[in-house]
């Protein structure tokens, strides 16, 4: 895979991805010369985790008679392990952690930040970009204003994770720690243990045993109520 393109037409492995993700995923890809196709799944289901699996398994039993080997570029993301079970179903591996804050941070530096003060509100470059839309029309916030406090009473700080060193974007951050009343810190993660466990990952798609299967679908989880912002963050 070391000499190939991105989305060829011959690809034999794909990526299903978060769409949080995206843009840093794609650049992973071609940074590395992987030839494989890529495939989102909305990002918006992160205000619904039950709506996660399900989306993810769509995916799953169109592409695994496609191709011969399928990875999850995916955190638990609040499934409570539900994600996890419905790859083992289809025996397909995901990327390892919790979440895209811990793989973007590092498992460690994650912890000694939530050890220091749990009441964090993390945010991405995609978060960033799409405040707007993803956090405050997700949210209900553009048409309910004064529910801000009630969303984020718990939380003590924002910190920002950015992946590029944009300028803008950091700018843009630190708008909205000042509109949620939060004190504000950057730290410069890039792709942090994002790339480092793909890598990993890609390097032992070879073996037998991530050969995908085409299982029967798994019984539907109970409906849920769309998730609100907790103290803890989580994705």
């Amino acid at each position: 895979m070391q000499n190939s393109k991105l989305k060829t037409q011959n690809s034999t492995v794909a990526f299903v991805l978060c769409g949080a993700l995206a843009r840093e995923v794609v650049a992973i890809v071609r940074r590395h010369g992987w030839d494989v196709a890529l495939f989102g799944v909305a990002a918006q289901d992160h205000l619904v985790p039950q709506q996660i699996g399900p989306d993810v398994e769509r995916r799953l039993r169109e592409l695994i008679p496609r191709f011969e080997r399928i990875v999850v570029v995916y955190g638990d993301c609040g499934t409570s392990g539900r994600l996890d079970q419905l790859l083992d179903h289809y025996n397909v591996p995901r990327i390892a952690g919790p979440h895209c804050y811990e793989m973007y941070a590092g498992g460690d530096h994650f912890d000694a930040m939530m050890r220091a003060e749990p009441g964090t509100f993390f945010l991405t470059d995609f978060m960033v970009r799409g405040f707007e839309g993803t956090i405050l029309k997700g949210l209900g916030l553009d048409r309910f204003p004064e529910l801000r406090d009630t969303y984020f009473a718990n939380y003590r700080r924002l910190v920002y994770l950015a992946q590029s060193d944009d300028q803008a974007l950091a700018e843009k951050a630190g708008l909205i720690a000042q509109a949620l009343g939060l004190p504000f810190e950057l730290r410069y993660t890039g792709y942090g243990q994002l790339e480092a466990r793909l890598v990993a990952l890609v390097a032992e798609l070879d073996h037998e045993r991530y050969q995908p299967r085409l299982a029967e679908p798994l019984p539907a989880a109970p409906p849920a109520r769309a998730a609100h912002v907790r103290r803890t963050a989580r994705r």
